[in-house]
């Protein structure tokens, strides 16, 4: 493999990352949209929040890589969530999972040594900077459930 297709191999992974942490937002959203405003802002705080963040830098992440190697970039489309269901702990289990999918890919990079041998200082710490933002959404998450319609 060329130097160029790892890089590319780099930068499709963060893409599928990226794509998960969308997953998430969406499910959030709509979780958000079925709940009194008191719940609603507790969830913006504690769990949109810190993953529209992480959504955010990690889009940044892969955008930054991608110009400063001149690599194929592609542009991510807000995907929506949408169910006839009303239980917002089931958007809250799809947002986690699509949370934990995203860091699961994130580490994968990490731990293959890719972003340290052909990536630059700016790629690992975007990629650190997005994994700590969402490192406590499954905790939180479960907090938020724990403690929801009371």
């Amino acid at each position: 493999m060329t130097d160029a297709e790892v890089r590319q191999g780099l930068l499709d992974g963060i893409g599928e990352a990226v794509d998960e942490l969308g997953t998430a937002l969406a499910a959030l959203g709509t979780a958000y949209e079925l709940l009194d405003e008191r719940s609603a802002d507790r969830l913006e705080e504690e769990l949109f929040g810190p993953v529209q963040k992480a959504y955010g830098r990690a889009k940044r992440t892969y955008a930054d890589f991608a110009a400063r190697h001149r690599l194929a970039a592609r542009e991510f489309e807000q995907p929506s969530s949408s169910s006839g269901s009303r239980d917002v702990r089931r958007f809250l289990d799809r947002a986690v999972d699509a949370v934990d999918e995203s860091e699961e890919i994130l580490v994968e990079l990490q731990d293959s040594g890719r972003p340290v041998e052909y990536g630059d200082p700016e790629l690992r710490a975007g990629l650190a900077s997005v994994r700590e933002l969402v490192s406590n959404v499954r905790a939180s998450a479960r907090m938020f459930t724990r403690t929801l319609g009371r």
